[in-house]
C-alpha cells in the first residue's frame, strides 16, 4: 500500500501487468503503426462510442496521441495501458485510469477494444486486473465505470465483476451525433471489492 502522503508524481505505478491472457503495458512510439491498424479497423464500431480515434488518422497522430498518453502518465493525470494477447503479440485495445483524484483516491476506467478482439473476455480480464492495480496496490477507495447507456457490450463487463449499478446520469454527455445522450454509472468501493470471490482469489 503507498503512503497517503506522497506526492503523485512518486507514486509508483507498475508498467506492465501480466495476465493469463493479456499484458498491459503503455504504448511506445514503435506500437504507433499497430495503433493505427486498430483504429482503422473499428473506426466505424467506435464513432458510436467514442471520439478520440477521429483524431487518428495517421501514423504521426498515432505517434502524438502516445507521446501525449505517455506525458500524462508521467504527470499521473491518465494512465493509460495498451491490451496485447500474450500469443500473438497484437494490440487489441487499451484502457486506463483516468482522471485520479489522489487525494480522495478515486479513480474511473474507461476501455477499448478493436472489433476484431470483441466477445472473447479480454477486456473483463484487463479491467479485472486494473481493477486490483487500484485497490491492491494505489489504494483505491472507489473505482467507476461510465458509459453511454445504449453500449450493451461494455456494460456486460463491469457487470460481470461484480461492478455495482449505481444509476443513470441523464443526458450528461454527446454521442457521436452531438445528441445529449444518457451514461450508466458502475462502480466499487473498498467494501464491495473485499466482498469479491476474485478479488479474495477464490475464483
Amino acid at each position: 500500500m503507498i503512503n497517503k502522503d506522497m506526492s503523485p508524481l512518486l507514486i509508483p505505478v507498475p508498467e506492465t501487468l501480466d495476465g493469463p491472457r493479456v499484458l498491459l503495458r503503455p504504448l511506445s512510439l514503435e506500437d504507433a503503426p499497430a495503433l493505427l491498424e486498430a483504429v482503422e479497423e473499428s473506426r466505424e464500431s467506435f464513432r458510436l462510442w467514442i471520439r478520440w480515434p477521429d483524431r487518428v488518422r495517421s501514423i504521426g497522430d498515432a505517434r502524438e496521441l502516445i507521446t501525449r498518453d505517455r506525458a500524462n502518465w508521467l504527470l499521473r493525470e491518465h494512465l493509460i495501458f495498451g491490451i496485447f494477447e500474450h500469443v500473438s503479440g497484437r494490440l487489441e485495445g487499451g484502457l486506463g485510469l483516468l482522471r485520479p483524484d489522489w487525494e480522495a483516491r478515486v479513480f474511473e476506467i474507461g476501455y477499448w477494444l478493436r472489433e476484431s478482439a470483441q466477445g472473447h473476455g479480454y477486456m473483463r480480464e484487463a479491467v479485472q486486473m486494473l481493477t486490483r492495480l487500484a485497490f491492491d496496490s494505489l489504494g483505491a477507495n472507489r473505482v467507476a465505470i461510465l458509459m453511454d447507456s445504449r453500449n450493451a457490450r461494455s456494460r456486460r463487463v463491469p457487470a460481470s465483476l461484480g461492478y455495482v449499478l449505481e444509476g443513470t446520469l441523464r443526458r450528461c454527455h454527446l454521442d457521436a451525433d452531438g445528441q445529449p445522450a444518457d451514461q450508466h454509472v458502475f462502480a466499487l468501493i473498498a467494501e464491495d471489492y473485499a466482498g469479491l470471490d476474485w478479488a479474495r482469489g477464490e475464483s
